[in-house]
């Protein structure tokens, strides 16, 4: 059912801008049918046949400007025989309409980052007006974009969130109770990626249960995954088929824990058996390396089992005993676990030591890092901060320290702060997590929220400096203070890994497109001179009379048939002997 109503909002969305393309079409439209409407209240048809009657059309000829003095005259005449409920109904209809513009343009913006009438002039527009064309710009350009690109993916490499939620014990929890879907198909695609990296190799088609199990990671539908690993289970004891079930089929943490210890069993035997044949070949190699994931990812996931389930101290042991029992494998970022675990114990010392060894300048950041950090430096001063004495005095040492700690924290990940100072509203983390983006900031603040709220004044230390951030970086963002640039990209990708239902925060503010703008002022302007109009009929008309008799009058006419003539005898290349001649007759 969410399937389908997706489904149907995704086709209405299509169709609606769709409709939009072709705006000024119908805006065409919409005048020739409200002039038709018209005609009779306005006069239409009287005012067409007196100008008829007294004036004559004349017949354009090159170089006889007299002509266009006689169409002035004409279309002078007409104008001010139109009655100042024609001034209502021109200036209502634009008001209309440009508000209209400017009201999809807003919502547009806010949706995707950008002009809608920007994008079209630029992608449809362009070619057809004479623009760059494509095919040269493709042999110019392709270095230069092959290099944007590879920059780009560098930038927006999506990372597994080390500290991701049980997709059946909380995620489907979240969707029974609320109806919304908390994570994306992006999110979820790259979770069957990883899966399919860490879970699988190229002998698993010689054992049937393994075999099952890959193409049950490749399954989109759960339920389809879920009957796939219980097959496995019939056929052999499968630790892949244990994890599949404690993440997706376990309801609550207690389930999964136990799923797991049954994964544990099953998977440490083929651990032990491959480590023994693992110099044998490449085959046994690879099931070896796949074995070591299965047996890493599972003790990780049960020291969070215990965690959740208040187990904090049994938490951290695992988790320290996996470090040490398992030093290279650094992409599970299990240090982050046992940061989180620690500040729950308010262990800070142990939290110290820890960020001591990963908190290096030759080590890549994190959220969890950086935070971490300034909160221990902001816990030895926080609770005898005021801002009124810092003022007064000045900052002491230790003040400055926890001060350039929340600024490199703000520097690093901008959007944290809000959510600590729930500022926004928080939602479930995805499953995966862009650096120093809105998403990496969600799942930071979900679960850190709270060591925050527990070191007294550490929130109103964060509230008072955090802004003062911004005033040390480069703008624009060329580049950066303590770190590299802030990538351009972040926005896009946490549009695709965070649900449609959160508002995504962008960083740094895009300011207002021109069309919003000018359709914004054009609205205000036609709305008043509707307003004006309708409420001062022979004030505006005179105004309006006005304005016409200066622009039809003999000087303003003059000049502009010179410069209209002038203009053609240059596209004719006319002789200088033959315009002095033209002039003197």
């Amino acid at each position: 059912m969410a399937e389908a109503a997706t489904g149907f909002l995704e086709q209405l969305k299509s169709c609606i801008v769709w409709s939009w393309t072709y705006l000024w079409t119908v805006w065409f439209f919409i005048v020739l049918f409200l002039v038709y409407i018209l005609r009779v209240p306005l006069k239409i048809n009287d005012n067409l046949s007196t100008a008829e009657q007294k004036t004559f059309v004349p017949q354009m000829s090159h170089g006889d400007h007299r002509n266009v003095k006689g169409l002035w005259k004409s279309v002078s005449m007409f104008l001010n025989t139109l009655t100042p409920k024609f001034y209502v109904a021109l200036t209502g209809t634009s008001s209309l309409i440009s508000g209209l513009i400017l009201i999809f343009e807003w919502w547009y913006f806010r949706k995707y980052g950008t002009s809608f009438i920007e994008q079209v002039s630029v992608s449809h527009l362009r070619p057809l007006l004479g623009g760059v064309d494509n095919n040269s710009n493709n042999s110019n350009s392709s270095n230069g974009d092959s290099d944007s690109n590879r920059q780009s993916v560098s930038e927006c490499k999506v990372w597994r969130n080390p500290l991701n939620l049980f997709r059946g014990a909380e995620y489907n929890r979240y969707t029974w109770v609320t109806g919304r879907e908390p994570l994306t198909y992006y999110d979820m695609n790259l979770s069957a990626q990883d899966h399919q990296t860490f879970f699988t190799c190229d002998s698993d088609h010689l054992r049937p249960a393994d075999a099952i199990m890959q193409k049950a990671w490749r399954e989109r539908n759960p339920q389809a995954r879920i009957s796939a690993a219980h097959e496995a289970l019939e056929i052999n004891e499968c630790a892949t088929a244990y994890i599949l079930l404690a993440e997706e089929e376990a309801t609550t943490i207690a389930e999964a824990e136990k799923l797991f210890k049954q994964a544990l069993k099953a998977g440490d035997g083929c651990y032990r058996r491959s480590q023994q044949l693992q110099h044998h070949g490449s085959q046994y190699e690879a099931q070896h390396r796949r074995d070591t994931n299965v047996l890493v990812y599972i003790k990780r996931r049960l020291a969070m089992c215990a965690r959740r389930l208040g187990r904090t101290r049994e938490a951290v042991k695992m988790m320290r005993d996996l470090m040490k029992e398992f030093p290279l494998l650094s992409m599970f970022n299990i240090h982050e676990n046992l940061l989180e675990a620690l500040l729950e114990l308010q262990a800070y010392a142990d939290v110290q030591a820890v960020l001591a060894k990963y908190d290096d300048i030759s080590l890549p950041k994190s959220a969890t890092i950086c935070y971490t950090a300034a909160l221990l430096k902001a816990r030895a001063v926080s609770d005898k901060f005021s801002p009124e004495a810092a003022s007064r005095r000045g900052l002491s040492t230790a003040e400055m320290n926890a001060v350039e700690a929340i600024h490199r924290a703000v520097e690093f990940n901008p959007h944290v702060p809000k959510y600590l100072l729930e500022m926004k509203s928080l939602i479930l983390p995805p499953e995966h997590i862009l650096k120093r983006g809105d998403s990496e900031a969600i799942a930071y603040a979900f679960f850190h929220l709270a060591h925050w709220k527990r070191v007294e004044g550490a929130l109103n230390l964060l509230h008072c400096t955090w802004e003062g951030t911004f005033r040390m970086i480069p703008y624009p963002l060329e580049k950066g203070h303590l770190f590299y640039p802030y990538p351009i990209c972040t926005e896009t990708a946490d549009r695709e890994l965070l649900p449609s239902f959160h508002e995504v925060s962008v960083y740094p503010k895009k300011e207002l497109p021109f069309f919003i703008l000018f359709t914004a002022g054009l609205c205000s302007f036609t709305a008043m001179l509707a307003l004006l109009t309708h409420q001062f009929p022979e004030l505006m008309g005179v105004f309006a009379k006005a304005m016409i008799d200066i622009f039809c009058s003999a000087e303003f006419r003059d000049w502009n048939c010179k410069s209209i003539v002038m203009r053609v005898e240059d596209e004719l290349e006319i002789p200088p002997a033959s315009q002095s001649q033209h002039f003197q007759n």
